[in-house]
């Protein structure tokens, strides 16, 4: 067995119906084995981590930026926030190649913005069915 597996599991494909929604709910689901609670205290986490993680990355140097995309790209995946994913695969991909990051790190700025408010939306809706969220 190889023990680089344990710290971090192979790459899945990314599903093809990832641009209808920011939140995989199924992925997200199989993630927390349904369990609702775990499910609230994950995105709420993320939520935070996206916001903090991106603010940083206005002022980072380009090494510092592709290392917070690769933080946020793992957290992404376990709640399948596809977007974050690919965003963060532009910046990492634009650091490594040393072109313009501009485009990349508008596109994780749509993909937080549109997370953000699937986490709200979410909220709100199992605020009113008398759940937490």
């Amino acid at each position: 067995m190889h023990s680089h597996f344990l710290l971090e599991p192979p790459a899945e494909p990314l599903p093809v119906f990832a641009d209808t929604d920011p939140i995989d709910r199924v992925h997200l689901f199989r993630m927390t084995l349904g369990d609702r609670r775990l499910q609230a205290e994950v995105l709420d986490l993320f939520d935070q981590q996206i916001a903090i993680l991106v603010a940083r990355m206005d002022t980072a140097p380009p090494a510092a930026m592709a290392t917070l995309a690769h933080t946020l790209k793992g957290s992404a995946r376990g709640v399948g926030a596809w977007g974050v994913v690919r965003a963060a695969e532009a910046i990492e991909a634009a650091v490594a190649a040393g072109t313009d990051l501009a485009d990349p790190l508008a596109m994780m700025a749509r993909a937080g913005a549109a997370v953000h408010g699937a986490i709200a939306s979410m909220r709100q809706s199992e605020a009113g069915q008398g759940g937490g969220l």
